[in-house]
């Protein structure tokens, strides 16, 4: 139900995958995806088990509650940070809809698949970039290999702000163990090394 981002997506002007292209799978970094996906998993419980659609209607209504809480608490930590600075590198190109959604610039050295590595070429572009636009913040990824986020520090000069969590989750009990602690954890992260 969401219109995907095409998988080379800072290259499209609007946005949207055309039939056949390779598409981003990361659509859950953009909150009212989240919600989407939700009211769907609802309706096809309730199409399986109709007997018991009162209760996935009242669990769907508490839980798009906390995510269009979560959503306006996302929106609200993005406009404390100044406009200059609302620009990151991360290790590989998985917050293209937090980017879209959200307003926040964000640059990888790898593509939507982590298996490619960047040329000499493409690093010394990156590293191009991250001066000339004053990037404020590099910050690792959990499921990618940190080497390439520190070496573009080293090279660069700018500070490494913190690990997100883009294509999993920590343990349960860890600061990313659902879908909101993993937004909430990611936007504190994002706002501890960009806001004022």
């Amino acid at each position: 139900g969401i219109t995907p981002l095409p998988f080379d997506h800072h290259d499209h002007e609007d946005h949207g995958a055309s039939e056949g292209e390779a598409v981003d799978p990361h659509a859950w970094q953009n909150v009212s995806h989240a919600r989407l996906y939700a009211k769907n998993i609802a309706t096809a419980l309730i199409n399986k088990d109709p007997d018991h659609r009162a209760l996935y209607l009242e669990n769907l209504v508490r839980y798009d509650s906390d995510l269009e809480r979560l959503d306006r608490d996302i929106r609200n930590a993005i406009a404390k940070i100044p406009p200059e600075k609302r620009k990151i590198v991360t290790s590989h190109d998985a917050f293209g809809y937090f980017e879209k959604a959200y307003g926040l610039k964000m640059i990888a050295p790898l593509g939507v698949g982590r298996e490619s590595q960047p040329s000499a070429k493409d690093m010394a572009r990156i590293i191009r970039q991250i001066r000339d636009e004053a990037i404020p913040a590099i910050f690792l990824e959990t499921a990618i290999d940190p080497r390439l986020a520190e070496q573009l520090a080293a090279e660069t000069g700018v500070k490494i702000g913190g690990t997100l969590y883009a294509d999993t989750l920590s343990q349960k009990n860890g600061p990313a163990g659902t879908y909101i602690a993993m937004m909430e954890t990611n936007i504190r992260t994002l706002t501890a090394a960009l806001a004022p």
